[in-house]
């Protein structure tokens, strides 16, 4: 199958490091669905693209509103090839456990975990069905590392990292492919949304570590693991700016 053949759903669609992979796989021809709860910035990627991408605004921690998403959509956009569960926030974090806000901690997991797991149930029949397809999560270093002070995001991504590597598992005898991008810091607006929009903390938060990724640079690590051929899965990747280890 072609890339022009292919539809790609992802989730978190109209910023950062969902908008740089949707300007990616447009780039290669694929059909689009862009999904996202913020309507003003979806609506203007939507319009960017042109009639290869249909803008979907979806808030993934809506149940019934993900169970009928494919529903949502004209027929020739419903057959999702690529599926990248992108979306997640860290609204309220980086304090202590105990000092942060139970709805917030609540919250950061509902969208990060809970909502991945939705828009993956609700994608992933078809797949099967189809005999192909490719899930790409977005996951983070914070899944496997230790970080003070971040403990509901860390739990969340860890969340999809054994999530990722279950549904592989499961999925061993079938041609659907599951990859977990597992990315460092990165230049998105996650930081400023952490601080309820103080764009000061954000700029402060990235000075103190100097380099980071850019959200184009973990774009090509998805279109890197969309490339291989069909008998081979990147079933993880690892990716740091080079000041890190």
């Amino acid at each position: 199958m072609t890339d022009r053949e292919r539809t790609a759903f992802v989730t978190g669609a109209a910023s950062g490091i969902g908008r740089a992979i949707c300007v990616s796989l447009h780039a290669r021809g694929c059909r689009l669905v862009l999904a996202d709860r913020q309507q003003a910035p979806l609506a203007a990627l939507a319009a960017g693209l042109g009639d290869r991408a249909f803008p979907l605004p979806l808030d993934i921690t809506d149940g019934p509103a993900v169970a009928s998403c494919l529903d949502r959509l004209p027929p020739e956009f419903r057959a999702i090839d690529i599926l990248v569960n992108n979306a997640g926030h860290d609204i309220g974090g980086r304090v202590r456990f105990d000092a942060g806000s139970a709805d917030d901690w609540a919250a950061i997991v509902e969208t990060n975990l809970t909502g991945l797991m939705r828009v993956t149930r609700a994608i992933l029949p078809g797949m099967l069905e189809r005999g192909r397809g490719d899930v790409v999560n977005m996951s983070s270093i914070s899944a496997i590392r230790m970080v003070p002070d971040q403990a509901p995001y860390s739990a969340s991504k860890a969340g999809v990292h054994m999530l990722s590597d279950i549904i592989r598992g499961e999925l061993a005898e079938t041609p659907i492919r599951v990859t977990e991008i597992m990315p460092g810091l990165t230049r998105t607006d996650i930081v400023k949304s952490r601080h309820r929009g103080d764009e000061d903390a954000a700029r402060k938060y990235f000075e103190r570590f100097g380099m980071a990724l850019d959200p184009e640079d973990v774009a090509r690590c998805v279109m890197f693991a969309l490339d291989q051929p069909p008998h081979m899965q990147i079933a993880q990747m690892f990716v740091l700016p080079a000041n890190r280890w």
